[in-house]
């Protein structure tokens, strides 16, 4: 990590400062732009008849959905929801929802016996246990990062459990109780994968994944689970450029302002709280400058970080790249073995 500098809580005159507004996008030919690649995606490329899409009940895949619909009518994509023992009650209500607004079906595929079968449930609550013997299989929990900006930089989580009395047990994991509870809960996000591409096969259909730029850039997906896709319309999109086109696609408005979560973990979670430092819209103006070489220090009026909070963002930017290129990885070959390599 290089050194911070001393002067860095105070914003150089130099410094031009940026705003959301360098986000702004022209919806309408941006959906244009989006619906073409799908359509010469699907034909040329792909050579599938429809495209299957996990819906979580957020915006992501609402969008991504609507825009496969528009591109290749709604009758030729489907929609599917695979709930589990922790998935939230409002997911399913929200899934249904925009499938009935758009005019989809909706593929209702319950996976809490398989992830039972897996031993997804029981090596969660053993991962759990090893920080908080007195955890109990029906008691709420999740990990976070701190809340403490000033932390950032810094990725210890803390395991978060409440019991039936509404009592909060917090502990600091180690790495090894986060790997064990994070590779167990992954389960979830590979036998969701396999589902989508069981009824890709079945319909001779392509699989959508729904990541925005945030989220592909950053790592934040599970390889072989809802980073694997045969096409991923909107990863090169802010996640407050797709809010935009959410709302020039005519999402229902309770999608649109539902607050972005993981729905991992039974307790209600944001995804700041389990990987990026700041809200969305702050962490896509920081990737932003960061991406088009401009100084930390320009996103502090904007976003209200302090020029030291800024370089640990950006830092915290490029860390993530390094740790999760892996993720981003197919199988290495020791040389091209066809063309298609």
């Amino acid at each position: 990590m290089p050194p911070l500098p001393s002067n860095s809580n105070s914003v150089s005159e130099n410094v031009n400062q940026i705003g959301f507004n360098v986000l702004q996008i022209d919806c309408t030919s941006e959906i244009e732009r989006i619906c073409s690649f799908i359509q010469k995606s699907l034909v040329s490329v792909l050579k599938r008849r429809g495209i299957i899409i996990a819906l979580s009940g957020g915006i992501d895949s609402s969008v991504t959905a609507a825009l496969c619909a528009r591109a290749i009518g709604c009758e030729r994509v489907k929609g599917l929801f695979m709930p589990e023992r922790h998935t939230s009650e409002d997911t399913f209500r929200l899934a249904k929802l925009f499938s009935s607004h758009l005019g989809m079906e909706l593929i209702d595929h319950d996976i809490t016996e398989i992830l039972s079968a897996t031993g997804c449930y029981n090596r969660q609550n053993e991962a759990i246990r090893q920080l908080i013997p007195q955890y109990q299989p029906n008691y709420p929990f999740k990990i976070a990062l701190p809340e403490n900006t000033s932390t950032i930089g810094y990725q210890i989580f803390s395991l978060i459990v409440k019991d039936n009395n509404n009592n909060v047990y917090r502990k600091r994991m180690t790495h090894d109780s986060y790997l064990n509870l994070v590779a167990a809960t992954n389960f979830k996000q590979r036998v969701r994968k396999m589902l989508e591409y069981y009824y890709a096969d079945k319909f001779n259909f392509a699989v959508a994944g729904s990541p925005n730029r945030l989220e592909y850039d950053q790592g934040f997906f599970v390889k072989s689970g809802d980073g694997s896709a045969d096409l991923k319309p909107i990863a090169h999109l802010y996640k407050i450029q797709v809010y935009e086109l959410a709302k020039s696609l005519g999402i229902p408005e309770e999608i649109r302002n539902r607050t972005p979560t993981t729905d991992t973990y039974p307790l209600e979670q944001t995804q700041e709280e389990f990987y990026f430092a700041l809200p969305y819209q702050k962490m896509d103006l920081c990737l932003f400058a960061k991406n088009n070489n401009m100084h930390p220090e320009s996103v502090c009026e904007a976003t209200g970080l302090t020029p030291l909070q800024a370089r640990k963002i950006f830092i915290d930017i490029d860390t993530k790249r390094k740790t999760t290129r892996y993720q981003h990885l197919g199988a290495l070959k020791i040389e091209k073995i066809t063309q298609i390599d």
